[in-house]
């Protein structure tokens, strides 16, 4: 079978075939087809199956390219993926995505299908849990959407919350006074925000209270209005502190809960808030889980593996 595939000119060709046409000699190798290439035609050679599947792939980067994206190796390599699977996937519509967080900083985008799926949850539900692993953008996407609603008008401020819980460690034995005491546990939601906005900025809107990064135990008692909310490592949470922080939820307001339900800290044999929350309000007009899994991590691709790994060992315990 063959399929051909126009192209518009020259600097088009050299984002869609790569840097010495590596990108084309990779798909070449991962689709088990051959391709020719004479003037603005592209024509792929191959079984059905795999023509239709990197005929597809050519056709989702040229959307991207074409709609000013720009597909890396690790795009092009999760594209790769997600179309051997499913050769419906909307590649476009993930790397076209854009999250404006500043008008000095480039956008924030997807990476994974499954991202997508996550931005587009927190757009239409009022409150949404991101389970996953480590390195699937659980508290980055949250941060980045959070920071794009303040600066829309969207919301009147961010609050940034974790429990202060962690590997078993006791606060007491921390020097300092509280909040020297829980700095650390918070330095994670500090990193990504400086990630997106100027220093300055973050620091005006700290000092102006637009911008709140506090333990969860400073949300008891309290209503929160008109606010983009999130609460990351949700997994260390008791069943009595998430139902305390849900309940949080004032008017015109959005909360995201953050967490990996196999890495948490808690001692003993308690069952995680997380955990209980997925069964208890599962179904709830309103509410949205979104799962994410190794395929959506985008950190350095032995993360993935590693986590795979892990997975696979005790599954067969």
């Amino acid at each position: 079978m063959e399929k051909v595939i126009t192209i518009s000119d020259s600097s088009e060709a050299v984002l869609l075939f790569g840097q010495h046409d590596e990108n084309l000699r990779r798909i070449e190798d991962e689709f088990g087809i051959t391709t020719v290439s004479r003037g603005d035609k592209l024509t792929i050679k191959g079984s059905k199956d795999d023509v239709e599947k990197a005929g597809k792939l050519f056709d989702e980067v040229l959307l991207v390219i074409r709609k000013g994206g720009v597909m890396k190796k690790s795009e092009l390599d999760y594209s790769i993926e997600a179309i051997k699977q499913d050769v419906s996937a909307p590649i476009d519509k993930v790397y076209l995505d854009k999250i404006p967080v500043s008008h000095k900083r480039q956008p924030i985008v997807p990476k994974t299908l499954g991202q997508k799926e996550y931005v587009d949850a927190i757009r239409n539900f009022d409150i949404v849990f991101s389970i996953g692993p480590a390195g699937t953008g659980k508290t980055y996407l949250a941060m980045a959407m959070a920071v794009m609603y303040l600066i829309r008008g969207d919301c009147s401020r961010i609050i940034l919350t974790r429990p202060a819980v962690e590997a078993g460690e006791s606060l007491g034995f921390l020097p300092g006074d509280f909040y020297e005491k829980v700095s650390p546990y918070l330095r994670p939601l500090y990193d990504a925000l400086y990630d997106m906005m100027e220093v300055d900025r973050v620091k005006n809107f700290m000092d102006k209270g637009i911008i709140e990064v506090a333990p969860l135990a400073y949300m008891r008692g309290r209503t929160l209005n008109d606010s983009f909310i999130i609460l990351d490592e949700a997994q260390n949470c008791t069943r009595e502190q998430l139902k305390m922080f849900l309940t949080r939820l004032g008017f015109n307001s959005k909360v995201v809960i953050t967490g990996d339900i196999t890495q948490s800290d808690l001692l003993g044999e308690k069952r995680t808030g997380l955990a209980e929350a997925v069964d208890i309000l599962e179904g709830v007009n309103g509410i949205k889980f979104v799962n994410l899994t190794h395929k959506d991590i985008v950190r350095h691709e032995l993360v993935q593996s590693i986590i795979k790994a892990y997975e696979n060992y005790f599954r067969k315990k």
